[in-house]
């Protein structure tokens, strides 16, 4: 049974480590589109616009790290 615990910490630990991987990933990636975006001082609307989709997307990434934080916890909570 102790081999199963190990086995289970150890792709919990995995799959903490992806999220967090992605997450890294999706912040650079929108950190380096927001230097590489020209802002036009005549286009508040369309700026508006993305930044409330970006916080939604962000709100998304966000609520799955927490999500795979939360699992990932509770299992090392169990053992």
């Amino acid at each position: 049974m102790e081999q199963n615990q190990h086995e289970q910490r150890r792709a919990a630990d995995q799959e903490f480590q992806k999220s967090l991987d992605q997450l890294q990933q999706i912040l650079q990636n929108d950190s380096t589109q927001t230097e590489e975006t020209p802002q036009s001082p005549t286009d508040h609307e369309g700026d508006r616009q993305i930044a409330e989709t970006s916080s939604i997307i962000d709100l998304d990434v966000w609520e799955d790290a927490v999500a795979d934080i939360d699992q990932y916890l509770q299992q090392k909570g169990k053992s």
